[in-house]
Order: structure tokens, then sequence, then C-alpha cells
């Protein structure tokens, strides 16, 4: 076995692991404040990585720009969504939260296909083109900022709940909602913010796929592997995703180069569900979840 080879597949799989990372965090954010698992997510990736296609696309905004729009509207979607839909569904069965964020996310896959239509687009080049040569492996140009932005982006959010007011207000809640409650904070305020902050780590998400591999109304189907990572690191860990996205890609892209010439395509695809039955199976609380235990 060639350890250049090795070696080389390894980085691009930890490269591709950061913008998973980024994406379960947007599951664990959701999820550690509300404990409802948001199947939706996926078509947050999606529509956030079409608003700012069409911030780049049609009215010509520079990049910066459409990133802020975009991000502004994670936001609005985070504030509506909570109230509307989901608040109503407080203290009902975990299977009826559940079913109500899968047809929250077909609504809308429907309406970004009646305003783009199924067709694939390439997104307009927003990185530069050059490949980063560590001397032992060369990541790919879009991989490369595709990282380098998710990784960015988890620092912020990681830095934002350690040490801000708000921050820590959020994971007072997720320690305790009555005991949070009781000190003044605003569960409801708490519980807008980790759907907009939920939103905010799939429109980025979107915009470094998108840029990756294009645009679809399906390109969402990807977080579904991502449930991979985020049973992986434990629901309520914010770094339990960072590195269940980093082992995931790992053996996702070894499953691929050396499984596939063997079963003839396929095997890298359904590696991340291989995963997540091991783990359900194994540990399922993940590696670094909350255990519960109930008395019946």
């Amino acid at each position: 076995m060639d350890i250049s080879v090795l070696i080389q597949i390894i980085v691009v799989g930890i490269a591709t692991g950061g913008i998973y990372g980024l994406l379960a965090l947007g599951f664990v954010l959701i999820y550690k404040a509300t404990s409802i698992l948001n199947l939706a997510m996926g078509q947050f990736l999606a529509l956030g990585a079409y608003i700012c296609f069409a911030a780049l696309v049609n009215f010509n905004s520079p990049f910066y720009l459409a990133l802020f729009v975009t991000i502004l509207f994670a936001v609005v979607l985070g504030f509506v969504i909570e109230p509307l839909i989901l608040r109503p569904m407080i203290g009902e069965p975990v299977i009826s939260v559940v079913m109500v964020t899968i047809g929250l996310g077909l609504i809308l896959e429907g309406i970004m296909t009646m305003i783009w239509g199924p067709i694939y687009r390439a997104y307009p080049p927003i990185f530069p083109p050059e490949p980063l040569n560590l001397g032992f492996a060369v990541v790919p140009s879009g991989l490369l900022w595709g990282f380098i932005f998710a990784m960015v982006t988890t620092a912020i959010f990681i830095l934002f709940f350690k040490f801000s007011r708000t921050g820590v207000a959020m994971r007072a809640v997720a320690f305790d909602q009555q005991a949070a409650l009781s000190m003044g904070v605003s569960v409801r305020r708490v519980f807008a913010l980790s759907w907009s902050f939920g939103a905010i780590a799939a429109v980025i998400s979107g915009v470094v796929i998108g840029n990756l591999s294009g645009l679809n109304v399906y390109m969402g189907d990807a977080a579904l592997a991502v449930l991979a990572v985020v049973i992986l690191g434990g629901l309520d860990s914010i770094g339990g995703a960072i590195l269940g996205g980093f082992i995931v890609g790992v053996l996702e892209n070894l499953t691929g180069f050396y499984l596939d010439p063997l079963v003839g395509g396929g095997s890298k695809e359904i590696a991340p569900f291989i995963i997540l039955l091991l783990i359900i199976l194994i540990r399922p609380y993940g590696l670094f979840g909350k255990v519960t235990i109930e008395r019946v």
C-alpha cells in the first residue's frame, strides 16, 4: 500500500469532514436547546445555497454581500419557523415533532422547485482556484476553502457559546430549562435563537457544498449522511459533532478508494449509513452524548 496515497486520502477526508462537522453543528445547536432533531436541515442547506446563488447571479452582488444576505435570511427563517411551526408542538409525542420537520422539509423543497426548477445549476466561482500543496498531499481548491470556511464558522460559534451572555443563556437552557427560566432567561427566545443558529450553520454549509458540487433542489439529501456524524459525536455535543465529522469524512473517503473498485462502486455513499447503524447498535448516545437513564 502506497503510504503517500493513504495520506492524501486522509487529508481530503479531514477536509470533507470539516464541512460535515459544520452541518452536524446545525443539528446539535437545535437539538441541544430544544430536544428536537430537525430533519428539514437538508432543505435549509439547499435553500441557503440558492439564496446566495440568486444574490450572486441575479443581482451581481459581491460574495461577501451575498453571504451576508444568506445569513440574514437564515436568522429570519429560524425566528419565523420556531414560533409558527415548532412551538405549538411543545409537549406532543416525539414522532409527531419529527414528522412536522419532515413535512417542513418537503414544503421547502417544493418551494425551491417552483422558484428555481429541478435542473442542475453550476455555482459561480467564489474561491481562488489554486489547490494547496502540503508537500505530502494536495488539497483541491474548493475543498480547501470549504474546509477553511467551515472551521472559521465553527470557531465563531464555539467562541460565541463560551464567552457571550447569549451563549451562556443558551447553555443554561440546554442544561436545565426550568432553572434557566427561574433565573430570568427567556426560553422562547433561546429556542428561536437556536433555530436561527442551526439555520446559519446549514446555509453556510449549503454555500460551500454548492460551490463544490453545484446546485439542485435535492442537494439537501447530503444532510441524511450527516446524521451519522451527529449520532457518532452525540446529539448534544458540539465538540462531538466536529470530531464525528472528521471521523466520518476520513472513513467515507477510505471506503470509496479501497472498496469501490472491489464492489463496482457505491460503497462510499452507503458508508455513513453503515456507520450510523453500528453506532446505534453499539453506543446509541454517541462518543460524547449525554446518557439519559429513565426510571420506569
